[in-house]
């Protein structure tokens, strides 16, 4: 019995990921982006955005005009739900699930990166097809 115990410690220090245990603090950055742009905020978005994404996009207002073109569903989301979080090669991939205001939906990855204990964006996929499990 003692050893039955052991082994399902064991398991559960296992199924317990980094990426689970920094969810919360992930799911608050994407989160806070986005309500930045609706507000129409770009300025507090880029602040979201890690260095390598500031650096691509050089201002707000440059990165807020890629994100309405290119991710309108970002831009005005309808809903938004959480999914999974696991552990990347360069940080954490959120999934993302959006509803635009036309009641498409549309599955997103997150990569996040920790950079000196505040995690940022570094880029955003939208999954299709075989990628989004359909």
């Amino acid at each position: 019995m003692r050893r039955f115990a052991v082994h399902l410690a064991v398991i559960a220090v296992l199924w317990t990921t980094p990426a689970a245990a920094n969810e919360p603090a992930v799911r608050q950055v994407i989160g806070d982006q986005i309500a930045a742009f609706e507000a129409d905020d770009f300025a507090a978005a880029f602040e979201f955005a890690s260095p390598a994404i500031r650096s691509i996009f050089g201002t707000p207002e440059r990165f807020g005009a890629m994100v309405q073109q290119g991710y309108p569903m970002v831009h005005r989301p309808d809903t938004l739900r959480f999914l999974e979080a696991r552990d990347g090669t360069r940080g954490i991939v959120q999934r993302v699930l959006i509803t635009d205001g036309a009641g498409r939906v549309h599955l997103l990855e997150y990569e996040m990166i920790d950079l000196d204990g505040r995690y940022l964006i570094n880029g955003v996929r939208l999954l299709r097809g075989a990628e989004a499990g359909a």
